[in-house]
Formats: C-alpha cells, sequence, structure tokens
C-alpha cells in the first residue's frame, strides 16, 4: 500500500488543541488498520506570521502541493489584528484554496440525535436534520479585483470590492451540486440575488442551463439567498443541497451551523478538480468554527468538528468509506452516551475537555473496529 500524504496545518487559537485529537486518531487507525498515514505539520496563518512575516511560507505551500490532502485547524486573533491586510492571518488560508485551485467547499450541518434539544430552534425542526451546502470558493467578490480603499479628499474614502464570476467557475461547481445530490436526496437549492446583482442573473442562467444539458433528473429549484437564510431558520429540512457563491455561501454556512447547536459541530472539504492523469483531487478540510481566541489554551474547545472534517477526508480524499462512516459513528455514539464539551453543555449531561472528548471518540472507534 503506497503511504496516505497528510499535511497538517494546526495554525492559531483552538487550532492546535482540535488538531491535537485527530492525530490521536490518526495514530490509532496506523496503528491498528495499517492505514498508512504519514504525516508532515507546518505553520499557518498569526504563528506562520511570527516565524516568518507572511502567514503561509513558499517552502509549506509546496508541501500543501504534494500532499494527498491538507487538515487545517484555524487561524486569526487579535494579536494580529495590526499587521498589515495583504498578511493577515487569513490571507494563508486565502493562498491555499487560490493556489490549490479548491472551488468547492462543501459544508454539511447535520443533527446528531442526541443533539436535537441543543439547537435554538424547535426540537421538530431540526430533529434528522441532514443538508449539504456546496460554495464557490475561489471567485467572487473575495477575489475579485479591484479591491481597495481610495482616497477621495476632504475626509472622504472609497473601499471597493469587486463580484466577478465567470461562465466555467458557475459551470464547474454547478456540476459538483448536481453529482452530489445524485448521491443524496436528488435536489438542489440555488440562490444568488439576480434580483440586484448581475452576477447573480448570470449565475442563475449558467445553473439552469446545465441543469437542462446534463442533470435533468435532479429537481432543481432556485431562491433569492436573503429568502434562503430566512427558510433556513424556518424549516430547514426542505433542503438537501443548496449552492451558492462565496459571499452567499459563507453566511448562510454558519447559519446553518447554529441549527446543529453550535459551530463547533461543523465540519468541511474544500476540493479541486480531478487530476486528469491520476483522477485525484487537490483538497483541504477544515472545521468551520474559527480560531476562538477567548478559549484557546483553556482545554475546553469542542474537537468534533476536526475529527468530522477527518472522516470528510477518509470519504473524499482516499475512499476510506467504511472508516469514515465509523468515525462519524463513533462521534454520534459518544454524544449519546451523555457527554458534551462547554458549548453544547445542557443540564443533566457531564462536561468534559477537548482531550477527554476526543479519547472517548478515539475509543470508540476502537471498540468499533473490533
Amino acid at each position: 500500500m503506497s503511504a496516505r500524504k497528510l499535511l497538517l496545518l494546526p495554525g492559531d487559537g483552538i487550532g492546535p488543541e482540535a488538531m491535537a485529537e485527530v492525530r490521536k486518531l490518526i495514530d490509532l487507525m496506523n496503528i491498528e488498520q495499517n492505514a498508512g498515514f504519514v504525516t508532515e505539520e507546518a505553520l499557518v496563518g498569526g504563528c506562520a506570521y511570527d516565524a516568518y512575516g507572511v502567514p503561509f511560507s513558499d517552502d509549506d505551500m509546496a508541501r500543501a502541493q504534494s500532499a494527498d490532502a491538507v487538515l487545517f485547524g484555524a487561524v486569526g486573533g487579535p494579536k494580529w489584528d495590526e499587521v498589515a491586510y495583504e498578511v493577515r492571518p487569513e490571507a494563508g488560508l486565502l493562498r491555499l484554496r487560490k493556489e490549490l485551485d479548491l472551488f468547492a467547499n462543501l459544508r454539511p450541518a447535520i443533527c446528531y440525535p442526541a443533539l436535537a434539544a441543543s439547537s435554538s430552534l424547535k426540537q421538530d425542526v431540526i430533529e434528522g436534520l441532514d443538508i449539504l451546502i456546496l460554495r464557490e470558493l475561489t471567485g467572487g467578490v473575495y477575489f475579485g479585483e479591484p479591491k481597495q480603499i481610495i482616497d477621495l479628499g476632504n475626509g472622504q474614502q472609497r473601499a471597493i470590492d469587486t463580484q466577478l464570476y465567470d461562465t466555467y467557475e458557475i459551470e464547474r461547481i454547478a456540476s459538483v451540486a448536481f453529482e452530489l445530490a445524485r448521491t443524496r436526496r436528488n435536489k438542489v437549492t440555488s440562490m444568488e440575488k439576480r434580483n440586484v446583482m448581475k452576477s447573480g442573473v448570470l449565475w442563475n442562467q449558467v445553473v439552469t442551463r446545465i441543469h437542462k444539458e446534463r442533470y435533468a433528473d435532479v429537481t432543481l429549484e432556485h431562491m433569492l439567498a436573503d429568502a434562503g437564510g430566512m427558510q433556513l431558520v424556518r424549516w430547514p429540512k426542505q433542503f438537501d443541497v443548496i449552492v451558492t457563491d462565496n459571499l452567499f455561501g459563507d453566511m448562510l454556512s454558519d447559519v446553518a451551523a447554529m441549527l446543529t447547536g453550535s459551530l463547533g459541530m461543523l465540519p468541511s472539504a474544500s476540493l479541486g478538480a480531478p487530476d486528469a492523469r491520476t483522477g485525484k483531487r487537490k483538497a483541504l478540510y477544515e472545521p468551520v468554527h474559527g480560531s476562538a481566541p477567548d478559549i484557546a489554551g483553556k482545554n475546553i474547545a469542542n474537537p468534533i468538528a476536526m475529527i468530522a472534517s477527518f472522516a470528510m477526508c477518509l470519504r473524499y480524499s482516499f475512499e476510506m468509506v467504511r472508516e469514515a462512516d465509523l468515525v462519524e459513528k463513533a462521534i454520534a455514539d459518544v454524544l449519546a452516551d451523555g457527554v458534551r464539551t462547554r458549548d453544547i453543555l445542557s443540564e443533566g449531561f457531564r462536561e468534559v475537555s477537548t482531550a477527554e472528548m476526543g479519547d472517548l471518540i478515539v475509543a470508540k472507534y476502537r471498540e468499533l473496529i473490533s
């Protein structure tokens, strides 16, 4: 068996604490299942800026290019609020997404049965929730040029961000959405703002054409993104796969995160196009929760989103579907046993630390494979 090369980028804040729990699972799989994972670790974000003066070095970018997959923790924090915009911690993540051409961001929102009462919504609204938000990740307003602040004189300034989409960018993300829907409940909801944005008009037209030409067997509906946000909290189970642009995907996926009870519960996968020769995709996996500097180093962060991101890595990068299913079952079983990290704690449950939650999930996975 050839080695499975993983680049680990713990980053800042709670990133290293969450990544440590994934390391436990990787070590177990190597020892007890001969999984063959070979890991390297590198700096990204604020810690990379402190070490190198940039949020991600060229040498580490080369490591990311040669890895089979990248596991990413989190970046940023108030320590770096005053650094130049071009070298802010988040620029390291943006560089990874752009240079690896990770255009498809998959963010599942799944309500574990044991957490149905933890959401801020009524239990019947989110019980059994299983939706997937597909966010276009390398285009749109986050990357469009010009992007600048200009001086107009007389104490006035003008900030400019540019929303740009080309046909091919919309075609490829729409195709991924329809392909994923075929493996689920066969429904895609495309969200944009065609009523006020020309990019939304083009988005709607291209998605409609791709559907008609190649995916007529999949149900397609269009929805304005603001209405989509409202419907996500009104009745989220109406959705299966939601496909949307970079900006709206960023916001809507965070809304979906809170349906599940906590940002600490949401994993994500960012995928590139299949390689023409090998068929493999560049891929980066990360929790949605961010660096949470206010709780960093306190051993109270929720590692589940990071562990679930590794499960997505097993599924999409290594075709280890059974192992991915068992990791996800281990998470569900541990939650069903009544243990919680602080962010999802409620009366009647036992609070555990970051490390304890990781240990329990690893132990449960060991039981499941034995």
